[in-house]
């Protein structure tokens, strides 16, 4: 394809994608397919020759559009907010177009230094440590695993670079609770610490918040017990309920061990550009690690997620290559973010926050995460309100976990009668709705039974939109 040839293809998409989100609000939210639908649309061989674009083109409606869960739907209210705001999505598309090659500063020092801005800016919007340095990665999920890596080698003197955790005379502990993403799991295995090594401890039967009178315990008994305990995951936002565990409490117990202390903020993150949200990370100060996710709540394009540390050096120093091929003449004058993470060659990422920030403006993105807060407590206000009704979680930020339940299987205290039938309604209601395509919420297994998230922040959810979530809502599950 020549570069004309790309300008006229390129203006066609761009149309069509214009097209497309304008009508996203008339299609179903939830993809409409059975198991393997989609690839029966698609030849059984790639093309010899060359095929026409518009029949590329064409094949977005006919085959992709119809597979697709609509994340930018108004009423997606599904697992987490996925915005992806047309402002980054051009800065993507220049990142595609640029085709830079991210393997070190001098191979791309714009890649370098843009994205040490934007973490820069981003830090300081948040209201972060102003020490702290940030990388992008891809998710949060490659982050934690980052951060425990981070932690293995502080916890064992850089065993890395000895016999590894095989050499270690004592297990390493790791501690998080069960609303934990299971991204934690995950890393904890992957590092090598091993599942039987993660301890989960117990939450506030209310708030779901990790108890730290119960971290304290499980360290001090792992010490009593020969173990290291080496880091501790603390959530800010969990998936499941967008609990917050007490940063500042934990980050006391931590220093006593020596615990390195990561915080999951992968979606709750947003809410830190407004002030009056900053008490969700009271404490940071004293963490070492922190995720969060642009490409969630605050609309930048997948993928998209910072990772900041307190203590960069530590992280090279464990995460640095230096084969001879990548040499370059400007070592230990430049940041090389090879050595910040697992992947060698990298994406100009970062060209979707500052196109984003400029287009928008960071004004417009705190009057929307005001406005989705704000609906979201109108809906718990709601449903608190409404016989038959619970909200079964504190609405700490734009979720609400909820149920309905019929007469007799749940008393009036909350207390689940018949857990069996309960569980069947609920789950039954919601499919029936989320088939429907009339919008998508996703249910959730909380306290052993199902529950039901109405999770709001999709860019174009307007009060609107919520009002009529709660009508379907009752509809669905009152019939």
């Amino acid at each position: 394809m020549t570069p004309e040839e790309f300008r006229a293809a390129g203006h066609e998409l761009v149309d069509w994608i214009a097209d497309y989100r304008a009508r996203v609000p008339d299609l179903p939210v939830q993809a409409q397919v059975k198991p393997g639908e989609v690839a029966a649309l698609i030849p059984d061989a790639a093309p010899e020759q060359p095929e026409d674009f518009g029949r590329v083109l064409a094949d977005l409606d006919r085959v992709v559009v119809p597979g697709l869960t609509l994340v930018q739907h108004p009423r997606y209210f599904g697992w987490f907010p996925s915005n992806a705001s047309l402002g980054s999505v051009l800065g993507d598309v220049a990142t595609a177009g640029l085709g830079a090659l991210g393997l070190t500063w001098q191979s791309a020092p714009a890649l370098t230094e843009v994205e040490e801005v934007m973490v820069a800016w981003l830090r300081d919007l948040c209201g972060l440590p102003q020490s702290w340095r940030g990388v992008i990665a891809d998710t949060a999920s490659t982050s934690c695993l980052v951060a425990l890596l981070a932690a293995r080698e502080r916890a064992t003197g850089y065993s890395e670079a000895r016999g590894g955790l095989q050499a270690e005379p004592q297990p390493l502990t790791v501690y998080t609770t069960d609303q934990a993403h299971s991204s934690v799991p995950k890393a904890a295995s992957l590092a090598g610490f091993g599942r039987d090594n993660l301890r989960l401890v117990e939450v506030d039967p209310t708030t779901y918040a990790m108890r730290p009178e119960a971290l304290r315990y499980a360290v001090e008994r792992d010490v009593a017990e020969g173990r290291r305990p080496a880091a501790v995951v603390v959530n800010v936002g969990t998936t499941g309920t967008t609990a917050v565990d007490p940063l500042a409490d934990v980050v006391a117990i931590a220093r006593e061990h020596d615990l390195w202390v990561h915080v999951d903020a992968a979606m709750a993150g947003s809410a830190l550009l407004l002030p009056e949200m900053r008490w969700l990370v009271e404490g940071v100060e004293g963490a070492d690690s922190l995720v969060w996710n642009p490409h969630k709540w605050l609309g930048a394009v997948l993928d998209c997620s910072l990772l900041y540390v307190a203590d960069p050096d530590h992280l090279v120093r464990v995460m640095t290559t230096d084969p001879s091929y990548l040499r370059s003449s400007v070592d230990g004058e430049v940041t090389q973010f090879k050595d910040w993470g697992i992947p060698l060659g990298r994406r100009f990422r970062a060209l979707k926050l500052w196109f984003m920030l400029r287009l928008e403006g960071v004004e417009a993105i705190r009057a929307r995460l005001r406005r989705d807060l704000e609906n979201a407590r109108w809906l718990a206000d709601e449903v608190a309100h409404t016989p038959g009704w619970r909200v079964l979680t504190p609405v700490t930020l734009q979720t609400v976990v909820l149920r309905h339940e019929p007469d007799g299987l749940v008393d009036a205290d909350g207390r689940v009668l018949d857990a069996e039938a309960l569980d069947a309604h609920t789950l039954a209601w919601v499919d029936a709705l989320n088939s429907s395509g009339e919008l998508l919420v996703t249910p959730a297994q909380l306290g052993g039974t199902w529950s039901v998230r109405v999770s709001v922040g999709a860019e174009t959810t307007e009060r609107a939109d919520v009002e009529r979530a709660w009508q379907l809502l009752r509809a669905a599950a009152e019939d």
